[in-house]
C-alpha cells in the first residue's frame, strides 16, 4: 500500500477513530486502526467489538492495500509531523514508513487481513436527527447513566422513538434524567438500549457546531451512526429497561421558581464542605420566598440564602448536591422550576412542555 495525503486530514482521521480503540485488551489487533487504500478512497477503521468507527479521508493512492498499525504510534506519529503532505507506505513484512519532507518514521505494522472488520447491519429503520441536536441529547442525559458492572441496562440509554418524538432516558438508581426532542418526521415506534459508552464517544467526536443531518439506522442487534464520511457502529444492549413512567408525578406541594445561575453558584460554594464521598446532603429550607441552603461536616459549614418564587408549602429535605449540581450544569434556560412533594419524595426540575425532566431522590435527615 501507498498513498499521499495531507497530516491534517489524517490526523482528524486518526482522532476520530482512535474513540473504538479499548484501553485495555488482551488483543493486540485491537489496539489498530486499520487503513485500506482503494476504490478511490482511504479508509481508517478501529474496533474493539462493541463499538466500530471508520471515517474516510481524501487523498492520493499510488498502491492500493491495506495495513493495521498501532493506534497510538500512529496518532502520536503524525500529530508530531509538521504540517503538509505525508506518504504512508506498507511493504510485505508488514513495515510501515510514514514520510514527510525530509522526516521518516518506521513503524511495525500488522496483516490487515486479520482485521475485525464492522458488522455489516441491514438500515432498515433509521431517523434523521441534527449533530448539535444530537450533541446536546447527549450532553444533558449522559452524566446520570449507573456504573453498574452486574447490571449491562443500567449502563445504558434508552431511546424510545413514537411519531415524531424521541425520548431519550438515563438512570443510576438515584437520579434519572429524561430528554424530549420532536423530530422532523413521523417515524414508527421502537426502542432500544444503547451503550452509555457508545454515545459518549459519539458526542466527542460529532462536529460541535454543525447543523448537518445524522442517519441513525437501527437493527435488531445494532444501531448505526451516519454523518459526512463517519461510520459509527455499537452493538445494542438486549433486556427490558426499567420504567420510568411510574416513578414520574406530576403532583406537588412545593414548587419554586429561581435563578439558575445563582443556584448553580450556590450549590458549587457548598460542595467545599461536601469532599466525604458526597455523603453528607445539602439542605434546602423552602420558608416563603427565600431558599436556605445549609451544609455541615467536618471540614465546617456553609450557609447561603436565595430569593425565589413559592407556590405551595414549606419544606425542609436534603440532597446529595452533586447531583443536583450535574442536572443544573446542562440545563439551559435562566430560571428553573423545582418541584416537591415532601421530605422523602423526589425532587423534579422540569420546564413546562417537559422536554426535560430531572428526577433526583432526597437523602433522609432524621
Amino acid at each position: 500500500m501507498k498513498v499521499v495525503c495531507s497530516k491534517q486530514d489524517l490526523l482528524n482521521a486518526v482522532n476520530i477513530v482512535s474513540k473504538a480503540v479499548p484501553a485495555n485488551t488482551t488483543m493486540s489487533l485491537l489496539e489498530c486502526i486499520l487503513m485500506q487504500a482503494g476504490n478511490g478512497e482511504i479508509k481508517l477503521t478501529a474496533n474493539d467489538m462493541e463499538l466500530g468507527i471508520e471515517t474516510v479521508i481524501g487523498g492520493m493512492i499510488e498502491i492500493a492495500g491495506m495495513i493495521a498499525i498501532d493506534a497510538k504510534m500512529l496518532q502520536e506519529s503524525v500529530r508530531k509531523l509538521p504540517d503538509g503532505d505525508i506518504t504512508i507506505e506498507s511493504d510485505d513484512n508488514d513495515h510501515v514508513m510514514i514520510t514527510c519532507g525530509t522526516l521518516q518514521f518506521g513503524i511495525n505494522g500488522k496483516n490487515g487481513d486479520e482485521f475485525t472488520f464492522l458488522p455489516k447491519v441491514e438500515r432498515k429503520d433509521s431517523i434523521q436527527i441534527s449533530t448539535f441536536t444530537l450533541r446536546d441529547i447527549i450532553r444533558q442525559t449522559i452524566f446520570s447513566i449507573g456504573n453498574n458492572d452486574t447490571n449491562k441496562v443500567m449502563g445504558g440509554v434508552d431511546i424510545i422513538i413514537k411519531n415524531d418524538q424521541l425520548r431519550v432516558t438515563t438512570l443510576d438508581g438515584h437520579r434519572v434524567s429524561i430528554r424530549k426532542v420532536q423530530l422532523k418526521s413521523i417515524y414508527s415506534e421502537q426502542e432500544i438500549i444503547i451503550p452509555g459508552k457508545a454515545l459518549n464517544e459519539i458526542s466527542k467526536i460529532l462536529p460541535s457546531e454543525s447543523e448537518k443531518d445524522v442517519d441513525i439506522y437501527f437493527s435488531d442487534a445494532h444501531v448505526i451512526f451516519e454523518y459526512d464520511k463517519t461510520t459509527v457502529v455499537s452493538r445494542l444492549i438486549e433486556g427490558n429497561y426499567i420504567s420510568v413512567d411510574r416513578m414520574m408525578s406530576s403532583d406537588y406541594e412545593t414548587k419554586i421558581r429561581v435563578n439558575k445561575k445563582r443556584m448553580f453558584e450556590c450549590i458549587d460554594r457548598s460542595m467545599l464542605f461536601s469532599k466525604e464521598g458526597n455523603k453528607k446532603p445539602i439542605v434546602l429550607d423552602v420558608k416563603d420566598g427565600k431558599l436556605k441552603l445549609h451544609v455541615a461536616s467536618s471540614l465546617g459549614s456553609y450557609d447561603e440564602e436565595v430569593d425565589i418564587e413559592k407556590q405551595g408549602k414549606d419544606i425542609v429535605i436534603g440532597f446529595n448536591p452533586r447531583f443536583v449540581l450535574d442536572a443544573l450544569k446542562v440545563i439551559d434556560e435562566e430560571e428553573i422550576d423545582m418541584y416537591f412533594v415532601n421530605p422523602r419524595s423526589p425532587l423534579y426540575m422540569k420546564d413546562e412542555n417537559e422536554r426535560y425532566v430531572y428526577m433526583i431522590l432526597p437523602i433522609n435527615l432524621s
